[in-house]
């Protein structure tokens, strides 16, 4: 499992509350397809069980993970996004949520795998998911999931990494 950071305090399930300073976090990310502030109150109102948050020690956010179960495959989780913020970047908080998220979900018996979709572009995204794999001595498999031209604007290819079993 990785090791908190020193400035972490806490990382656990979101609240509705916590909406708006994701939607900045997103916003500021740089990377993210950036969801309407609506869509991230809905998302945690729906899926906190399947999302994180990492907060200092002055509650403060500091980063955060989305997901969802598939719905044809509950045991697959879907990890929607996930931003650190700029200060917090480059110190493992990323991969202390998905740690987290995953611990928490497998612990009560939900979870097998972990999706994602990236594109060529996020190395940041690609090194995190090939090291989450690594901790967790499961397999990556990558596909092309969405070609650029089904997008209707300009937008990179998403390619599906797929994770797993978790151990």
């Amino acid at each position: 499992m990785t090791t908190l950071t020193e400035y972490t305090e806490y990382i656990g399930e979101p609240t509705i509350a916590d909406g708006p300073a994701v939607w900045r976090i997103a916003r500021e990310s740089g990377k993210l397809d950036v969801n309407s502030p609506y869509s991230y109150l809905l998302w945690f109102r729906d899926f906190a069980q399947t999302s994180a948050v990492a907060r200092d020690d002055n509650g403060a956010l500091k980063g955060f993970t989305t997901g969802y179960r598939r719905p044809d495959r509950p045991d697959v989780l879907v990890i929607w996004q996930i931003a650190v913020t700029g200060a917090g970047r480059g110190r493992g908080l990323a991969g202390a949520m998905l740690d987290h998220l995953t611990h928490r979900l497998r612990a009560q018996g939900i979870l097998r795998s972990l999706e994602t979709t990236i594109s060529p572009g996020n190395t940041a995204s690609q090194q995190l998911f090939l090291s989450f794999a690594e901790r967790h001595r499961a397999s990556l498999k990558r596909e092309l999931l969405f070609p650029a031209e089904l997008f209707p604007d300009a937008h990179e290819p998403e390619y599906l990494y797929r994770i797993g079993p978790l151990r």
